[in-house]
């Protein structure tokens, strides 16, 4: 069964063109699925059924798994077993019927106006990497992008003279307006502070390490930690605290909920309506 994980990821990377992240998520579900069939003598993948495939939502339950790692898994199994029947390995589909547990979607940890103004004036008068963090943090709040869609942008990405932003999620591109707010700050951050920073004239990153090189999704998170901290924000702040900081404030503002569905690259509204139970909240 192992090479036919083997067989599914490669699958994934080649043919759908799935990030690393996404890939490492899908392998490490699967791997726990075959490890539970072994555990249970179900030494052929044929010879699983629905019942088996409760069997173990169940198991993950009774060890505490939340809902929304059990329904992530009951996902990631659906897809195995559609990719074994598509190329012959199985027949028959034991996930047909199977219900993921209902999981409630709760409203994203969100920072008031004031929060965010406050966060971003953090990176002042602390040279080169004090204005790459000012202009990382401007942009991820001026255009709600993800933190895996921000450290992925090349030079060629933003267009300042039209105030847009070109982004990539799972082979889907969309175009983001920039706030002119922003637009100073990237480009103070073009010219006078990115060339400095590299090491490589070649290097294609928007925003680079203090090496020269790309930043990582690590990287910034430490970023975002240390300004929170300096800012004295007690809230429980990620990452993606400024994207939903960010969809939060336009549904304040009245934004339509479908222009900000396409903003943020969301394939299903439902994701973007979350936003709307903050309609009435005091931000």
């Amino acid at each position: 069964m192992e090479n036919l994980v083997t067989e599914f990821i490669n699958y994934l990377r080649e043919e759908r063109k799935l990030s690393q992240n996404t890939l490492m998520s899908y392998k490490r579900d699967i791997e726990q699925y075959i490890m539970f069939l072994q555990e249970k003598n179900v030494e052929d993948i044929q010879q699983s059924s629905k019942t088996t495939i409760s069997t173990y939502m169940n198991y993950q339950n009774k060890q505490g798994r939340a809902l929304t790692t059990i329904s992530r898994s009951l996902a990631s199994i659906r897809a195995f077993y559609r990719f074994l029947i598509s190329h012959d390995f199985m027949k028959g589909n034991p996930t047909i019927g199977l219900e993921s547990p209902k999981v409630e979607k709760k409203i994203p940890q969100i920072l008031s106006e004031e929060e965010v103004k406050i966060l971003l004036s953090q990176p002042q008068k602390m040279g080169l990497k004090g204005a790459r963090d000012k202009a990382m943090l401007e942009l991820l709040y001026s255009t709600g992008i993800r933190v895996s869609e921000l450290i992925a942008l090349n030079v060629d990405s933003i267009d300042l003279e039209k105030g847009e932003l070109t982004c990539c999620h799972n082979n889907r591109e969309r175009k983001i307006p920039v706030w002119k707010s922003c637009i100073n700050v990237m480009k103070n951050y073009l010219k006078e502070v990115r060339p400095f920073m590299l090491r490589d004239k070649n290097e294609t990153a928007l925003f680079v390490n203090t090496n020269g090189n790309r930043l990582t999704r690590q990287g910034f998170w430490k970023i975002v930690k240390y300004y929170t901290s300096k800012a004295n924000i007690k809230k429980d702040i990620t990452p993606h605290t400024l994207r939903h900081s960010f969809a939060a404030h336009l549904v304040k503002k009245g934004e339509d909920i479908r222009d900000i569905q396409v903003k943020l690259g969301h394939s299903d509204i439902s994701s973007t309506q979350v936003y709307l139970q903050l309609a009435d909240v005091d931000l």
